[in-house]
């Protein structure tokens, strides 16, 4: 059976995914109240499912369309809220599936990386929790697959799809501005030198292709805004309200117990207690915590994806480690008064795919089945650290110090 599933790499990817559902979906209902920044997302897509009047309107509507969606499909109740995240935990894992699939050519290479996508426990507890990282992290993923499969034929329709992709990643946070930025020198990188991934589409009008499918694209996402009972969105007043949007966002705000600085998220440094409280007449938790075989043994795979890399002269190796890199460095002159680990989601699935590209080229003669081994290590984390990710049933109000292992994640 899995020799057969080594020739049928979007089989592979049906099957991980439906696990995935099924994980990011079974006890949904859980906590029962909202948590952590659900408070500001979850009533932002109360009134925009009303389209009553603009709110939270420091980030665009995209996420907080979706979550609208679930509400109006299943109710205002925790799985309303949060299903449409799960949904989009999943395209995330796929997404992470794709890329690896149309870099690597390796339906083993692709299955592992999104296996540990599954069980890097931050898409876990994002997949769950209605706020904007999950759609984020589904948009750029996917939108990332769509770029490198413009170049395996029909450059400008899987161009187009791309930008679409880009265009409503940055409509869910402009923290996926970068990742188009990235996409564009990708495009001039991907056509100097004598190199041509998309034949037949010449460079200028693919970038333009690609700057305006996917700015058209964003400025799509405000629709619904026009819409709105009281201070509806206008045409002449679209563009200066990005300039408000960007105030909004760079504000200088009060200090918060959860705050962190971009260079601790690699360390795991703190995390966040999303909930930590009773429910339904039993203690829970959700703690956003990466699983550390992953955020620490992806470090070191960053680093032999770069020198593999460039040693070898293997630009999917390359180009995996820069965007790791490049997805943090962008933390170190965003404009942000405070930071927080959930920044670093995305991050956390590129050390999916470098541990995964690793793997590949270093897990040869002695390390040929290091890769199994380090799946089982991460399995077994996830299955200790589930419980207090998942809002399982605790012992009682001391129980989360079975898991912390040091002071600040307390």
């Amino acid at each position: 059976m899995l020799s057969r599933l080594r020739d049928r790499p979007w089989t592979t990817a049906l099957l991980i995914a439906c696990v995935a559902q099924l994980l990011f979906t079974w006890g949904l209902g859980r906590p029962g109240k909202l948590s952590f920044d659900e408070v500001h997302y979850v009533p932002a897509a109360r009134t925009l499912l009303a389209l009553a009047y603009p709110v939270n309107t420091e980030h665009p509507l995209v996420a907080k369309a979706f979550i609208a969606a679930g509400i109006a499909l299943f109710g205002d109740n925790p799985w309303g809220w949060r299903i449409m995240g799960t949904l989009a935990g999943t395209a995330t894992v796929l997404g992470v599936f794709a890329c690896l699939q149309l870099l690597f050519r390796r339906t083993h290479v692709s299955a592992f990386g999104a296996a540990l996508a599954v069980l890097n426990q931050t898409l876990l507890v994002e997949a769950r929790t209605a706020m904007l990282e999950v759609y984020l992290g589904a948009f750029v993923t996917l939108g990332i697959a769509a770029l490198l499969w413009s170049m395996r034929g029909r450059p400008a329709l899987r161009l187009t799809l791309s930008a679409v992709l880009f265009g409503l990643a940055v409509g869910v946070k402009w923290a996926a501005v970068p990742y188009v930025a990235g996409a564009g020198l990708l495009l001039v990188w991907g056509k100097s030198d004598g190199r041509d991934y998309w034949p037949g589409l010449a460079l200028f009008p693919a970038l333009a292709l690609f700057g305006c499918v996917s700015i058209a694209t964003y400025f799509a996402t405000f629709a619904p805004a026009f819409f709105y009972a009281q201070d509806p969105l206008t045409l002449a007043r679209l563009v200066p309200f990005q300039r408000e949007m960007y105030e909004r966002q760079t504000q200088i705000l009060a200090a918060h117990p959860y705050q962190s600085s971009w260079w601790s998220w690699p360390l795991l440094v703190r995390p966040i207690w999303y909930f930590y409280e009773p429910d339904h007449g039993v203690q829970r938790g959700v703690l956003l915590l990466g699983n550390p075989a992953i955020m620490w043994g992806g470090l070191v795979a960053v680093w032999a994806c770069l020198w593999a890399g460039l040693r070898r002269r293997v630009p999917a190796l390359t180009g995996i480690a820069l965007l790791w890199i490049g997805s943090l460095a962008v933390w170190a002159v965003i404009p942000k008064s405070l930071g927080f680990y959930y920044y670093y989601h995305l991050s956390s699935l590129w050390l999916c795919m470098a541990l995964a590209g690793a793997f590949h080229a270093w897990g040869r003669g002695r390390l040929a089945r290091a890769d199994e081994g380090f799946a089982l290590v991460a399995l077994l984390l996830f299955v200790y650290f589930y419980p207090i990710i998942s809002a399982a049933p605790l012992d009682g109000p001391q129980a989360f110090n079975r898991w912390m292992w040091f002071d600040s994640w307390r």
